[in-house]
C-alpha cells in the first residue's frame, strides 16, 4: 500500500475520533503481517483516565478480531512535528509488536518521522521480566 493511500487513511480514522473534551484528534493505521488495515481513533471519556488512545485502539481492535503479528504502525494527528506515542501507547505497541517493526509518525502539515516500535521504547517491560 502507498504511503498517500496509508495516510489518507489515518486521516479518516482521525475524523472518527471522540474528543469532545480535548478536541486533540488522532488516527492510528496498524497493517497486519498478512496485509489486513485495522483503523483506529482516541476515544475520551468525561472520567480521563479512562481515554483510550488511537494506537491501543487500533491494537485492541486487532487483536480482538484474532490478529496477533503486525507490520506497520502510522499515527496520525494535527501537532506541531510528527506526533508522538504516550508512555501507555509505547508499551502496548511493544507487548504486540517486535521491537523491528516501522512505525510512521504524522502530522497534517505533511511532517513524518520515521522509527521503530525499539527506539520508541528501548526498555520496555516484557514478558521476560516476568520470569
Amino acid at each position: 500500500m502507498d504511503e498517500k493511500k496509508i495516510k489518507d487513511l489515518a486521516v479518516s480514522a482521525m475524523q472518527n475520533a471522540y474528543v469532545p473534551y480535548s478536541k486533540f484528534k488522532v488516527g492510528a493505521v496498524l497493517i497486519t503481517e498478512d496485509n489486513e488495515v485495522i483503523l483506529g481513533c482516541n476515544v475520551e471519556n468525561a472520567s480521563y483516565g479512562l481515554t483510550n488512545c488511537a494506537e491501543r485502539t487500533a491494537i485492541f481492535k486487532a487483536v480482538s478480531e484474532g490478529h496477533r503479528r503486525f507490520k506497520h504502525l502510522v499515527v496520525i494527528g494535527d501537532t506541531e512535528g510528527p506526533i508522538s506515542p504516550c508512555g501507555a501507547c509505547r508499551q502496548v505497541i511493544s507487548e504486540f509488536c517486535s521491537k523491528e517493526m516501522p512505525v510512521t509518525l504524522l502530522n497534517l502539515k505533511e511532517d513524518r518521522l520515521e522509527t521503530t516500535v525499539g527506539e520508541l521504547l528501548p526498555w520496555s517491560f516484557s514478558p521476560q521480566d516476568l520470569d
